[in-house]
C-alpha cells in the first residue's frame, strides 16, 4: 500500500544507475517542503519535511521563478547541517509518486488522467490539494493557477520492461496504468527532465 503521508521511502529509489550530478544546496532553496511559509503548499501551510531517506523530486530556488526552476532530486540530507545533496543531471529516473490530477477546476470539477503512459510529462506541484510528501503531478498548474516547473516524463522501472531476449519473468511492461477518475497517487518512476526554458 502506498504512504502518501511522506515522500517515497526505500532503499530501490533509483531506477537508473546515472547519471550523476550532485550539487549541495540548503534546504531553504527547495520546494515543495519545510514549514518556511511560501516554500509549501500553494496557501503557504506546512507540508513533509525532509529527512535523510526521503528521495523527493522538488524545485530549486524562489518560487517566483516558476516555471523555469531547476529541478533535481534528493540524494541525501543532513539535518544538521540543513544541506541536501540534489541530483540535477537530465535523464536520471526515480521512483515518485505521481497525482494523476491533470488540470484544477477553479470552480469547475478537476479532470484526472485515467490511463498514466510512458513519455508523459509530470509536474512539480505544490497544490495544497494534494497529500503531503507527494510533490508530482500530471498538471502543468497549481490549484492558484501558477504554472508549475516541469520535472520529466514518466518512465519504465527496471523491472517494468519485458524480458524477451532473456526469458525472463516479464511477458510484457505494466503500462499504460489504468487509474480511476479521481485523485490517486501511483508509485512510478520519473525520468528527471526539467524544462529550464
Amino acid at each position: 500500500m502506498s504512504n502518501t503521508t511522506e515522500f517515497y521511502f526505500g532503499t530501490d529509489w533509483e531506477s537508473s544507475s546515472g547519471p550523476i550530478l550532485s550539487r549541495q544546496f540548503p534546504v531553504t532553496d527547495l520546494w515543495p517542503q519545510g514549514v518556511t511559509a511560501g516554500w509549501c503548499k500553494s496557501d503557504n501551510s506546512a507540508c513533509d519535511i525532509l529527512a535523510d531517506g526521503l528521495h523527493p523530486f522538488l524545485a530549486i530556488g524562489p518560487k517566483a521563478l516558476r516555471p523555469i526552476n531547476m529541478v533535481g532530486v534528493v540524494m541525501t540530507y543532513n539535518a544538521t547541517a540543513d544541506l541536501a545533496q540534489v541530483n540535477i543531471a537530465p535523464g536520471f529516473v526515480a521512483k515518485a509518486y505521481v497525482a494523476n490530477v491533470l488540470t484544477y477546476g477553479g470552480g469547475n470539477p478537476n479532470t484526472f488522467d485515467q490511463s498514466l503512459a510512458i513519455g508523459e510529462p509530470v509536474y512539480i506541484d505544490d497544490s495544497d490539494a494534494l497529500a503531503d510528501g507527494v510533490t508530482l503531478s500530471r498538471s502543468p498548474a497549481n490549484d492558484d493557477a501558477n504554472n508549475n516547473p516541469l520535472a520529466g516524463y514518466l518512465f519504465y522501472d527496471q523491472n517494468d520492461y519485458s524480458n524477451f531476449y532473456i526469458g525472463g519473468p516479464n511477458a510484457s511492461a505494466d503500462w499504460p496504468k489504468t487509474l480511476a477518475n479521481s485523485l490517486v497517487y501511483t508509485l512510478v518512476s520519473v525520468l528527471l527532465w526539467p524544462d529550464n526554458h
